[in-house]
């Protein structure tokens, strides 16, 4: 059986201003080019198919067409919401939807018999049993527990063992004759991040790979935005973002994954480039330098870093030169600061309240993981989801 693994789609994502729906129309084709030739069974996707969670007409428009092109000549899609998605909404609405044309959407953590567990026929007649877990938050992880375990969840339980009791509980009634899968939106300990993700919603929900079962012959993650392959139970990859989301993902390399599995074997999986996004490039140095540089940089979006002093105009005299620069800052160290802000102050202001959060802990030596997730619940909490 032939899988095609993507996610992290983020449609609607505007970088600087700069809308990016162009390259998201291209890149979606490209997966459709993909999974045709490729002649998969399924398509699995991992979660994060929006930006925001209010995604435009626009948005939503171009992901249901491109699930219903996955969707041609009987293929199998698999689509499950994550961080960045409006749980409800995919639940509620794409879920019944694009149900009565076959493809498969869950947007809220559910039980077995409701979702949770998808039993799958390709059209050459295998079958395929899909856990589906969509991201759960520590916020969340009680209710998803008692909803999907059918029990009252232990609220003294940490995050990671109560969401490894879910997928325990979606994978149980895996067989030896049927290919097994997990596909869920996770930050698994030891996955590399890509730069674009959400610091809010990584700090404390990290998974130990062990969370997925040694029965399941692949598992299908989506949320770090980086293609990675993790040492687990069963082979466990991330297929990462189609499409270079963040200057801190310019070093990525936007793939889709090819897996084959069959009841006897575990996975295979094959990663595919994808093509259609815009290259993203950091160029620093001095004026003349940026500008002869980006010179050379074709239709990559650019973020300038200038190694001079400031000056009126500055800004305007790379845009000028550089038409695709969407950033234009100064080097940390010519950046003119109040003497008030202190040492600290000015290389703080723009770093995540997550990350300043974790420098704080490591100062103060407290390696208790409890209290980043209790940290992440407050903030999430506090920003509505949003990071």
């Amino acid at each position: 059986m032939k899988f095609l693994h993507t996610a992290d789609w983020h449609v609607g994502k505007v970088l600087k201003n700069q809308p990016r729906f162009d390259e998201h129309r291209a890149v979606l084709a490209d997966l459709v080019r993909i999974a045709d030739a490729e002649d998969v069974d399924a398509v699995l996707v991992a979660g994060d198919l929006f930006e925001t969670t209010t995604p435009n007409p626009q948005a939503q428009g171009l992901v249901m067409r491109t699930l219903l092109r996955l969707r041609a000549d009987g293929r199998q899609v698999v689509v499950l919401a994550g961080n960045h998605d409006n749980q409800q909404l995919v639940q509620r609405v794409y879920r019944p939807v694009l149900g009565e044309a076959g493809i498969h959407v869950v947007g809220q953590p559910s039980p077995a018999e409701q979702g949770g567990l998808l039993t799958l026929t390709t059209r050459t007649g295998e079958t395929a049993k899909i856990a589906v877990l969509p991201f759960v938050s520590t916020r969340f992880a009680v209710r998803a527990a008692e909803v999907v375990l059918h029990e009252s969840a232990e609220h003294s339980m940490d995050y990671a063992r109560r969401v490894g009791a879910i997928i325990g509980a979606l994978a149980k009634d895996f067989g030896g004759d049927t290919v097994n899968v997990v596909t869920t939106h996770c930050t698994v300990l030891g996955g590399r991040r890509g730069g674009g993700e959400r610091e809010v919603q990584l700090l404390g929900y990290e998974l130990p790979a062990q969370v997925f079962p040694s029965t399941a012959h692949y598992a299908a993650l989506g949320h770090l935005h980086r293609y990675q392959e993790i040492d687990g139970p069963c082979p466990i990859a991330y297929s990462g973002s189609p499409l270079a989301l963040d200057f801190g993902e310019e070093a990525n390399e936007s793939m889709a994954l090819v897996v084959t599995a069959t009841p006897g074997t575990r996975a295979h999986v094959r990663p595919v480039p994808v093509t259609g996004g815009r290259p993203l490039r950091t160029l620093k140095g001095s004026l003349d330098y940026v500008i002869a540089q980006g010179e050379e940089a074709g239709d990559a979006f650019l973020r300038v870093i200038l190694e001079e002093k400031a000056r009126a105009g500055l800004a305007d005299l790379v845009r000028d030169a550089l038409p695709n620069a969407l950033d234009v800052q100064l080097d940390e160290k010519y950046r003119v600061r109040p003497e008030s802000e202190g040492l600290s102050g000015g290389t703080r202001l723009d770093r995540p309240p997550a990350e300043l959060f974790a420098d704080f802990l490591a100062e103060q030596n407290i390696e208790d993981p409890r209290v980043g997730a209790m940290f992440a619940e407050l903030l999430e909490d506090a920003t509505g989801g949003g990071a």
